[in-house]
């Protein structure tokens, strides 16, 4: 027993800022950005939050699907960036859709996060404790960016992705993920819930903005990316004794295109089996692969049959591949 992939949705603002935009509040350029990253525009939140955006893309998931939400028996939910602490975001996602049967809690896993929480749903599936789980990616990263670093401004964006994945006899395949927790300063955020009334510290104010808004190691990031991301693409290939042949899609994390090409290479594999859509969207941690796999389950790329790899890397530092079988 295993789960598939049945329904999938995704949802993101309409506000939209390209990089001529953000050429207006730090020192950049469209030409610089675009050779840099490959982002041309973001979607960013005004009075959406990553509550309703995880609400909506599950909502056109299960629609998707052509399920009920009262068929549902869990939620995760991925983020690093909801609107709430208490409820969770699945609870209020739950709320919302009328999934009344579901059992709701969140995952923090940064931009691996919507592998381990795909994985954890095959996981309960596997076990024969759920059957019927909405797997959600959202994130409002604009609430957590810097906006006066070029360095971090340029890649990020705020969306929510979705899929159904349901019980079957499909074959099972041996995820890998893996952590360094000892590397993590390299990609880092502070809580602002970081103090109590009643032991707070005074911190200096003239860092005070910095501490709780993402800083990255861009250098780190990208050299660890590239060396991981490979590594553990053959690792779960090696696993499932499969060969790169019979690999239709490779859909990773939408950081960089840069990097989507530097691992392209690496594995001596076409560009062309990784789509990309982060010109569009930027880079939206948790929700980005499955804002992708909407988009290519729609607009009709993904086949029924065809075997794809999934594969996040990001904070903590935190890595992972999977494959599936399309089934749709």
């Amino acid at each position: 027993m295993t789960g598939k992939i049945c329904g999938t949705g995704s949802y993101t603002p309409s506000f939209t800022m390209d990089n001529h935009d953000i050429a207006k509040l730090v020192d950049t350029s469209d030409e610089w950005i675009q050779e840099r990253t490959g982002v041309i525009r973001r979607h960013i939140i005004q009075e959406e939050t990553t509550v309703s955006m995880a609400c909506e893309a599950g909502r056109r998931a299960l629609e998707n699907a052509k399920m009920s939400a009262d068929e549902i028996d869990l939620i995760l939910v991925s983020t690093i960036s909801s609107n709430v602490v208490i409820p969770c975001t699945a609870c209020e996602v739950q709320k919302e859709l009328g999934a009344v049967n579901a059992t709701c809690f969140d995952l923090s896993a940064a931009c691996t996060g919507f592998v381990i929480a795909y994985n954890t749903a095959l996981s309960y599936i596997t076990a024969g404790i759920y059957k019927n789980v909405l797997v959600i990616g959202s994130e409002s990263l604009s609430n957590l960016t810097n906006w006066k670093d070029r360095g971090t401004c340029i890649l990020f964006g705020d969306g929510a992705g979705a899929a159904v994945v349901k019980a079957c006899d499909q074959k099972t395949y041996i995820p890998v993920t893996h952590s360094d927790g000892a590397s993590g300063e390299a990609l880092k955020c502070s809580s602002r819930y970081d103090r109590n009334g009643l032991t707070k510290k005074v911190i200096p104010e003239e860092w005070m903005d910095n501490r709780y808004l993402m800083q990255m190691d861009g250098r780190a990031v990208f050299k660890f990316a590239v060396k991981s991301v490979p590594q553990a693409v053959e690792e779960v290939l090696d696993k499932n004794q499969i060969q790169k042949d019979e690999i239709v899609w490779y859909i990773l994390h939408q950081a960089n295109r840069r990097i989507v090409e530097s691992v392209a290479k690496r594995l001596g594999e076409s560009i062309e089996k990784f789509p990309m859509n982060l010109q569009e969207y930027g880079n939206t941690s948790s929700a980005s692969i499955p804002i992708l796999l909407d988009e290519m389950n729609r607009s009709g790329k993904l086949k029924k049959g065809q075997k794809i790899v999934l594969a996040g890397f990001g904070a903590g530092l935190t890595w992972g591949a999977s494959i599936l079988e399309w089934c749709l």
